[in-house]
């Protein structure tokens, strides 16, 4: 008996999905709850396993096509079932009568599989009121309407009406790139003495290599301007010594080790992040119009470095974990962040971020916020250098911490007690608090 493959739904605010790569072929045998092809949404990407053992028929969606959650993107069942590949190109649709454009191959709003409705021919009779092809309708307009909880907060925190953008997702959906373009042109608009548009990025004629962004990276692109246009960002360095921190991880990784869970810095500075959200709640808030939302939880962002990006995968609830909880729990979301095995709900939610550039060499990072939250903090690298402790110059292990917020909340005097605090702790980590 042949079982559908849907898209599934990754999140309760997530409504489609797009198919970065088949990772099994028509015709090959798979096995139930082996991967069979890779998924990127607005949360995550991920490896979406076969509902069923058997033979890969049909394949209904292509690689790069993004499709609505619940959509049939394809069949498994035995071997003679399999369908030939359409290799030829699809017939030339009759013209229109009434100016409109030829069908497109997109997958149909209603999932596949469902009975499809009779078209009309061409020249046929239209019932009255019914609109010609190609004709916007009030209908239309309720569809734009349609987005993500994410779509309508950007709308809200701009005073923009959905309504007024033209959706290019599925169904009229607008998506955040709709909406980023809508206010970015907006801004420009308003602003008569803002600099011209940057000239096109190549010439005619000039040694270029063209390649489409990955999903990812186009995400990333699209959180990024969101966040440059939605926090004034303003940073603070401080420089920390690391004596006792290495002196402590040296000491106990052995134990920490044969426990399961490799200590590292990052472990000890979430350690001490956390006690320093708990002192200063308005570094683990969010900004909501004209009020501010303190969170009662601790949710803790470690960024995971990707061949082709970046993803925040969240420790929930980190200020209930001591040092070997943070370990594990950091260890096993980076582990499964690298093969693509992290589930929607665990790179959402995060009130606060740890980032480390300095595992690349960085002295020190000025990362942006990653919203809505209102701080993020930058680990620069690890590094011996001469420093003075009582009128002496000393070797030391020193690291420059960097705190970027948003100073629509945050000013420079609570930014500089809460990396006070973080500084005075690393410094004077206590082996207790292990």
């Amino acid at each position: 008996m042949a079982t559908n493959v849907v898209m599934p739904q990754m999140g309760e605010s997530i409504a489609e999905g797009t198919i970065v790569r088949w990772i099994k072929k028509l015709g090959d045998q798979v096995d139930r709850d082996e991967p069979l092809f890779e998924i990127s949404t607005d949360k995550v990407d991920a490896e979406i396993p076969s509902p069923a053992a058997g033979v890969l028929t049909d394949i209904k969606a292509k690689e790069g096509e993004t499709v609505p959650v619940n959509s049939v993107v394809a069949v498994i069942g035995a071997a003679a079932d399999v369908s030939s590949p359409d290799t030829s190109a699809p017939a030339a649709a009759p013209p229109s009568t009434d100016g409109g454009s030829a069908p497109s191959n997109r997958l149909p709003e209603a999932a596949v599989g469902q009975p499809e409705r009779a078209q009309p021919a061409a020249g046929a009779m239209r019932p009255a009121g019914e609109p010609r092809r190609g004709e916007v309708t009030p209908k239309d307009d309720l569809r734009r309407q349609k987005s993500s909880p994410l779509v309508r907060r950007i709308a809200k925190e701009h005073d923009v009406d959905i309504a007024e953008i033209r959706g290019t997702g599925i169904s009229g959906r607008v998506t955040k790139h709709d909406i980023l373009d809508y206010i970015e042109s907006g801004a420009a608009k308003k602003q008569a003495a803002a600099p011209s548009a940057p000239g096109p990025a190549y010439r005619p004629g000039e040694n270029v290599q063209i390649v489409p962004m990955s999903v990812m990276r186009k995400k990333i692109a699209e959180h990024m301007v969101l966040s440059a246009h939605t926090s004034p960002h303003v940073y603070s360095v401080y420089e920390v010594n690391f004596a006792r921190v290495t002196a402590l991880r040296n000491k106990r990784k052995a134990e920490f080790e044969a426990a399961g869970a490799k200590l590292t810095f990052t472990a000890f500075i979430a350690k001490v992040a956390v006690d320093a959200l708990r002192q200063f709640p308005i570094v683990n808030a969010s900004v909501d119009g004209d009020n501010i939302v303190y969170k009662k939880d601790i949710n803790l962002g470690i960024a995971v470095a990707l061949e082709n990006g970046l993803i925040v995968p969240v420790i929930r609830n980190a200020d209930e974990k001591n040092l070997l909880g943070l370990s594990r729990a950091i260890n096993d979301l980076a582990s499964r962040a690298r093969s693509k095995k992290l589930s929607p709900d665990e790179v959402q939610g995060g009130t606060f971020t740890i980032t480390n550039p300095g595992i690349f060499g960085a002295l020190y990072g000025l990362p942006l916020i990653n919203q809505p939250q209102v701080a993020i903090l930058g680990i620069g690298g690890i590094e011996k250098r001469a420093v003075v402790i009582d009128d002496a110059i000393a070797i030391r292990p020193v690291c420059h911490i960097t705190l970027g917020y948003d100073h629509r909340l945050i000013d420079g005097a609570e930014a500089g007690r809460f990396l006070s605090f973080v500084k005075e702790r690393l410094e004077n980590f206590d082996e207790g608090w292990i």
